[in-house]
């Protein structure tokens, strides 16, 4: 109950770090402006900017004697123009100079396009002064910022091979020797090796990885070295899952990290034989309108974690565990006031057999008041990804679609995360594919229980959610109405113009789209628009990146030409996440309640 703000003010705070000995928080905040780093002494409250930065910090970590702040920046290129324009005449002003552009990926998605330039590390005195650039070069460096026990060195991962644009996956680990700037790679294979966290006694470095495959799904295990590179390891290879975020116990004869499983993101402490121990359960919540997985999660040295949870019937709250013990316990009840006065509706979790026998996972959301005696419209909400996962976590939409009146219908098909690799990659070069059978048979399997009124059924569904909605109105006339989000409906356009240039084509498909164009035809929801009848709306945010708007205006137009009812809906402002501000979450949930409202019949509830 005793929690409280440690800063305050309309600005953005973030990136937390305690000093080693405890006294200090270095964060940074955009409180004057430009984001910068500052830092609050514990004991008084006292507040002091540290730096004095052109371009936003991050990745910060303290050295082990608490006097430096190692962090990465982006540094602008210099480039020379294309072309020299005369001299502007007199009292005349010249347009906005044409951007020329050379480089593979010129855009991100909530970024715009791209600055010249590339992330470095520096390194910040705590007394103060000038931060000095630790890395150089045209390449990327940063992520997490390990500092081995003597202070000497600092690991960290980046690409730099000279085909790094085109292969971006491909990264190592690296130290960097503080005092002189040498570089020395410690990983030298074909995939991604990130996340390099030195153990505390400075014998081992732990780092997540896994070997170049090009699946669509290659899941993160976490390895570990000898400090000097040798005898590398998969610690995990006994766990059939992606590790995320991971911090070793203070002893060095284990670690502790974070998975999915079931749709259940995990804590798990692992030694260095790989036996593994699971913590806890429930980490989630961060993603507050639709349930996916996330969360975080802390350790200290005294072996307490402190971690987000989150349950169907409430968003994330902090809950502690300590190892060695098997209990946890919830520490706040954020929203206890709110909810209070607030009927949620009731989840319940659902296994179901598909078409090809494969058992899969789900869960139903009841409108509050449900009574089993009723007949209700159902809405069938799928996720994106298509390389994720919905699980038993708290979400504001299907909450509020309940609240409506509807019986809500998530789960996790072919190709979702949190099974093991085989079950990923049911889908690799083969998407849409078995997922489309695994959600109608989901809808079936609720239609059996007897409660939901099979003349009213809808669908929605996010970027890939919203391709596999697409799909499925070009396959089936099931649905009163549907309403795709963000999807991607041409898959050749889609890998020329999405802004992760050097990813798409060569891990979802088999080859270039001009090399084996059926390929990439035959799992496009346009291919088949001619198949369509049922009213369609298509949402889309005016700034994404990843699933361009060109794709949503391309099958609204086709279906208008059909003479589909259909309707498109531009988000000004909006990248791929479009319901990123709450304003947007509600007008997204106000826009599908009112498309399936118009187009639904009179029925027992409503």
């Amino acid at each position: 109950s005793d929690h409280r703000p440690l800063t305050t003010g309309l600005h953005h705070d973030r990136s937390p770090r305690w000093s080693p000995d405890g006294k200090l928080l270095a964060y940074v905040s955009d409180r004057d402006g430009k984001p910068q780093i500052y830092l609050r002494w514990m004991d008084t409250g006292a507040e002091a900017r540290l730096s004095n930065l052109q371009q936003a910090p991050s990745d910060l970590s303290w050295s082990p004697d608490g006097r430096w702040i190692a962090f990465s920046m982006f540094v602008p290129e210099r480039e020379e123009p294309f072309v020299q324009m005369p001299p502007r005449p007199e009292n005349a002003k010249w347009a906005p100079p044409a951007q020329y552009i050379d480089r593979l990926q010129f855009r991100s998605d909530g970024r715009g396009f791209l600055e010249p330039g590339y992330r470095h590390l520096f390194l910040l005195p705590v007394e103060g002064g000038t931060p000095r650039q630790l890395t150089f070069g045209p390449y990327n460096h940063g992520g997490r910022l390990s500092w081995t026990p003597d202070g000497k060195y600092l690991l960290f991962s980046a690409n730099r091979h000279e085909d790094w644009e085109y292969e971006p996956r491909n990264t190592e680990v690296f130290q960097l020797e503080v005092a002189t700037g040498e570089l020395r790679a410690l990983t030298d294979r074909h995939g991604p090796d990130n996340s390099p966290q030195v153990s505390p006694d400075g014998k081992f470095i732990a780092y997540l990885g896994s070997d170049e495959r090009y699946l669509g799904y290659q899941p993160n295990r976490l390895y570990v070295m000898n400090r000097d590179g040798s005898n590398p390891r998969a610690l995990s290879a006994g766990l059939d899952r992606n590790v995320s975020r991971f911090f070793w116990a203070a002893d060095s004869r284990g670690l502790v990290f974070q998975y999915d499983s079931h749709g259940n993101t995990q804590l798990a402490h692992i030694d260095l034989n790989g036996a593994l121990t699971d913590l806890a359960a429930d980490v989630g919540g961060l993603s507050i309108g639709r349930p996916y997985s996330g969360g975080t999660f802390s350790l200290s040295p005294s072996g307490r974690f402190a971690y987000t949870h989150s349950r169907p019937d409430h968003p994330a709250d902090l809950a502690v565990g300590q190892l060695g013990k098997s209990q946890t316990k919830r520490l706040t009840h954020l929203n206890q006031d709110l909810f209070a006065h607030k009927k949620l509706g009731e989840v319940e979790e659902l296994w179901y057999t598909s078409e090809d026998g494969r058992r899969i996972q789900g869960w139903i959301c009841k409108p509050p008041d449900f009574d089993p005696l009723k007949k209700y419209p159902l809405i069938l909400e799928i996720h994106g990804g298509p390389f994720a996962n919905y699980g038993d976590r708290f979400s504001a939409e299907v909450q509020l679609y309940a609240a409506a009146g509807y019986v809500v219908l998530y789960t996790n098909p072919s190709g979702s995360t949190s099974y093991g690799a085989e079950f990923g990659n049911l889908i690799h070069h083969n998407y849409p594919g078995p997922d489309y059978a695994d959600l109608l048979a989901g809808v079936d399997a609720v239609l059996a229980k007897g409660y939901v009124d099979p003349e009213r059924l809808f669908v929605t569904g996010g970027s890939g959610g919203g391709v596999l909605t697409a799909w499925i109105v070009g396959h089936t006339d099931r649905f009163r109405a549907a309403v795709v989000a963000k999807p991607v409906i041409n898959w050749y356009s889609f890998v020329l113009h999405a802004d992760a240039t050097a990813f798409f084509y060569k891990y979802w498909f088999p080859a270039f789209p001009w090399e084996q164009p059926d390929a990439y035809l035959k799992r496009s929801p346009l291919s088949y628009v001619g198949n369509v009848k049922t009213p369609t709306m298509l949402l889309t945010g005016e700034e994404d990146y990843r699933t361009p708007i060109s794709e949503s205006e391309q099958f609204y137009t086709a279906l208008k030409l059909r003479k589909v009812e259909t309707a498109l809906v531009r988000i000004p402002g909006a990248s791929h996440s479009i319901a990123a501000k709450p304003s947007h979450l509600i007008a997204k949930v106000l826009h599908v309640l009112e498309w399936f409202r118009r187009h639904d019949q009179p029925g027992e509830v409503r």
